[in-house]
């Protein structure tokens, strides 16, 4: 993958992000269960994005969980270790969904998983922009 396929999955992500926060400012519902696989996989999609254009590791599958692909980001580079538990609640939003157990969830989770994603893409937007992975 070049830097280039590294900018397209910046804006594809930026755009189905964006249009999850356009509907909350819109005071819209967003569907729980599917809003929060949808921004798991969105982070997964630039985690993998990311260590591809790396080129240090072996690059993760995409059937993998994020969990999984997040270990492979971080194996040997601690400071990715800042967004590890951001990843971790998008996890836990979707065990507790797949458990029948949403009052254990914060008040609206799904704004929270967006906003969670949205963090975490401007962490990995910020670390390609200061490596020269990306342009400002």
């Amino acid at each position: 993958m070049r830097s280039g396929q590294l900018q397209e999955a910046f804006s594809a992500i930026d755009v189905e992000l964006a249009a999850f926060e356009r509907r909350i400012a819109d005071g819209k519902t967003l569907p729980l269960a599917a809003t929060v696989e949808r921004v798991i996989e969105l982070i997964k999609r630039l985690f993998i994005a990311y260590v591809a254009v790396a080129g240090k590791k072996p690059v993760p599958d995409v059937a993998a969980d994020i969990l999984e692909v997040f270990k492979t980001l971080a194996k040997g580079e601690p400071s990715w270790h800042a967004i590890r538990d951001n990843c971790r609640e998008l996890v836990y939003y979707r065990n507790c969904i797949n458990m029948g157990r949403e009052d254990a969830l914060p008040k609206v989770p799904e704004k929270m998983a967006v906003r969670t994603a949205r963090h975490v893409y401007l962490y990995v937007k910020t670390r390609c922009i200061r490596e020269k992975r990306l342009e400002d």
